[in-house]
């Protein structure tokens, strides 16, 4: 399982899983999978980092991977 720190960034914002879904376009059901550590395609990974308001480039601030 990959290491991410999704849930802590979205918590420090305030914002639920749905929410962040939502924005970004997603299931709520993958927000929550990869959370507990699945993995996810690299186009995920931008739709949820573009979700929390931050750059691609900050993509290593989010995901290890």
């Amino acid at each position: 399982m990959s290491k991410n720190r999704l849930k802590k960034i979205r918590e420090s914002l305030l914002m639920s899983k749905t929410e962040l879904a939502r924005k970004a376009g997603i299931s709520p059901i993958t927000i929550n999978r990869i959370e507990h550590g699945k993995p996810c395609r690299m186009e995920t990974q931008r739709k949820i980092i573009l979700a929390l308001g931050l750059k691609v480039k900050d993509k290593n601030k989010v995901f290890d991977n």
